[in-house]
């Protein structure tokens, strides 16, 4: 699981949420980062592509640890 932003130009809208990273089918620079899920959903992200790839490389270390 990775915590992340939702991107929204409405302030009171914006947060955090956690993502369960094992969902990730894509993750594009299209200026935004849009993530799309294995069941063709997609969410929009104010962290960066390469923030979003660091944070799912870590989480997948931290399985291999157990």
């Amino acid at each position: 699981m990775i915590k992340l932003t939702r991107f929204n130009s409405d302030a009171k809208k914006r947060g955090e949420f956690i993502l369960n990273a094992e969902l990730i089918q894509t993750i594009e620079s299209t200026p935004d980062t849009v993530i799309t899920l294995v069941n063709e959903k997609k969410l929009i992200v104010e962290e960066a592509a390469d923030e979003v790839v660091r944070r799912v490389m870590k989480y997948r270390r931290a399985l291999r640890q157990f």
